[in-house]
């Protein structure tokens, strides 16, 4: 039978340089059981070391977590990279620090905690995470649905790190999967604004760097059960699964 579920599938932990240290694991799983989302996606910045101690920290509780990144492409564009398995998210982050450079200032940009799902760091990742690779966005693509991955435009209606930002406009051979809109333009107003792209689905995001910001936009997908492969078909509209935009 299929029903809504709650989707947030842009979760920063306090590994992204940018985001709140109170963002661990443990922290973060307990704010969205109380914002009541079903599914979200970690995805911090260039890196992937606090998803297994997030999937960790919901053990027993139901809210299904999907392993995920947020890399930025040779253009500056943010890519969400959203994956049904861990070995399939270490194997795109090998190439990720394989083609990132630079050392992280804390100073400036905050410390890169890694931290289990007991709260305990585990590590400090040193890492310019805050950087941009040197991959461009369509070898990026390709290699995400090589590993079968999900790729979705990050934050399209922003003025900075989005690929409408950045490069102009999205190409229609340009294979993503979703684009992300943010909750200051929404979905009416993003139908509307961009009717060119009419043939995407669009997702809404927190984009959460803070607890308090943790399911303030969501997603609201139909589908029979809170699974990889349900999201995939959602995203595709296939067989009655598709995205609520309300």
């Amino acid at each position: 039978m299929l029903k809504v579920f709650y989707c947030d599938f842009h979760i920063h932990t306090c590994l992204s340089p940018c985001a709140d240290l109170d963002m661990h694991p443990q922290a973060l799983v307990e704010k969205a059981l109380e914002a009541k989302l079903d599914i979200i996606a970690i995805c911090d910045h260039n890196s992937s070391e606090n998803v297994p101690y997030v999937i960790k920290a919901t053990k027993g509780k139901k809210l299904k977590i999907l392993p995920g990144m947020e890399i930025t492409t040779s253009e500056e564009v943010h890519l969400l990279a959203i994956f049904n398995s861990l070995s399939d998210l270490a194997k795109l982050q090998v190439l990720v620090y394989q083609h990132l450079a630079g050392i992280n200032d804390e100073q400036k940009f905050g410390v890169q905690a890694i931290v289990n799902e007991k709260g305990e760091v585990e590590g400090i990742n040193d890492k310019l995470l805050i950087g941009a690779t040197d991959l461009p966005l369509n070898e990026l693509l390709n290699y995400l649905h090589e590993l079968n991955g999900l790729a979705i435009a990050a934050h399209i209606d922003r003025e900075s790190f989005s690929v409408l930002s950045q490069l102009g406009f999205i190409d229609e051979k340009t294979n993503f999967d979703a684009l992300e809109i943010t909750p200051a333009t929404g979905f009416t107003q993003a139908r509307v604004k961009y009717r060119e792209l009419a043939n995407y689905s669009f997702i809404m995001s927190s984009d959460a760097h803070y607890l308090k910001d943790i399911g303030r936009a969501a997603t609201k997908i139909v589908l029979e059960e809170p699974t990889f492969a349900e999201l995939k078909m959602a995203f595709a509209k296939q067989n009655g699964r598709h995205i609520l935009e309300q």
